[in-house]
């Protein structure tokens, strides 16, 4: 079957791979026809391997070697394997791509994102972007007809922002401030817009992100690039701080602005990645008790419904697309120009073109 195949650092190949083969039980065989690029495919092509198990087996999928990557895709069931309910061929499903156990303390306590042997389509066993992908059914959430492939392919990374607004209890009446409006924080921004917040702000340093933000339903768009971010915030919020204030940029002074930007008693949520260990002010934040709390991944059976149902009554997913591109173009077109900074939102590939 045709596929993208991950090889290593500037090396991914669209070419032939061996076909997953009928379902096992609990999986379903997929047919992908969208499948969305994320800020990770863009940094294991630039600077990988970091995720990818390209030399050494991957501790939970067993899965070494190249790759074939996409773990933010859309298709349709092909074939169920054994014991399957709620399915049926022809179906048309957005895959978690997260994969779990089910049988470990953590999966018996439903935060399945932390399973003992936790891996993810796309990255660490085959993925999407390809003709075909298997799936465990459990994972898997139809889609609702008003929402298009185009959106569904991006229920995945969504789900991952409705996750960090779940951790950080997110709820209306609430001022929220995200910091940083990449890829996940447009997502974040949407999300908690649908929230009913009292107040929604949002901060960064690129004009058009900043717009994108509005467009979404901040209330309040501030520039980083020329504002003391927890002064502006706290004058946004009548000196309080926001009830919740999410680190979304991995800047590394953001974890200490989101701090002083938060009231007391309040919540930081920390979604941005660092790559060398930030300094933290944990003083003020032990002194206003400041609740610090991190979030990785998803929960899909509940994640993922509540992102299809955002897709489904919003129109976040034409306002953060940037261009849909044929699978052909892939690297060219998608992941180069996310991987230097230069893609107009976020993209979908077609994965049969």
């Amino acid at each position: 079957m045709r596929a993208a195949v991950y090889h290593g650092a500037g090396d991914v190949r669209i070419e032939a791979a061996a076909a997953p083969g009928e379902p096992g039980p609990g999986q379903v065989l997929i047919a992908p026809s969208m499948a969305a690029i994320c800020g990770t495919d863009a940094s294991e092509y630039a600077h990988g391997p970091h995720m990818i198990p390209l030399h050494e087996p991957h501790p939970g999928s067993g899965h070494v070697g190249p790759l074939v990557i996409g773990h933010e895709f859309v298709g349709r069931v092909e074939a169920l394997g054994d014991g399957v309910e709620g399915l049926a061929v022809g179906d048309r499903v957005v895959s978690g791509a997260g994969v779990s156990c089910g049988e470990c303390a953590w999966c018996e306590a439903g935060r399945t994102n932390l399973c003992a042997t936790y891996y993810t389509l796309g990255l660490s066993a085959p993925g999407g972007l390809a003709e075909q992908v298997l799936s465990p059914a459990s994972i898997c959430a139809p889609v609702p007809g008003e929402v298009p492939d185009v959106g569904a392919a991006m229920a995945q990374p969504l789900a991952v922002a409705i996750h960090a607004l779940d951790r950080g209890g997110v709820g209306r009446g609430q001022t929220v401030a995200v910091l940083g409006i990449g890829g996940i924080g447009g997502f974040l921004v949407g999300a908690a817009s649908t929230r009913e917040p009292r107040r929604l702000i949002a901060v960064d340093v690129d004009p058009g992100k900043l717009a994108l933000a509005s467009a979404l339903g901040a209330d309040e768009a501030i520039d980083a690039r020329s504002t003391d971010v927890a002064a502006a915030i706290l004058e946004a919020t009548g000196g309080e701080g926001a009830d919740v204030v999410i680190e979304a940029s991995g800047v590394p002074r953001n974890p200490s602005t989101a701090i002083h930007a938060t009231k007391r008693g309040g919540r930081v949520v920390i979604v941005g990645l660092q790559a060398e260990p930030p300094p933290v002010d944990i003083f003020d934040a032990a002194l206003r008790e400041v609740d610090l709390i991190a979030t990785v991944a998803h929960i899909c059976d509940a994640n993922l419904p509540a992102a299809l149902g955002v897709l489904a009554r919003t129109g976040l997913a034409s306002e953060v697309l940037g261009e849909v591109v044929p699978m052909s173009r892939l690297v060219e077109d998608a992941i180069a120009p996310l991987a230097d900074g230069r893609a107009p939102g976020k993209m979908v590939v077609e994965v049969a073109a």
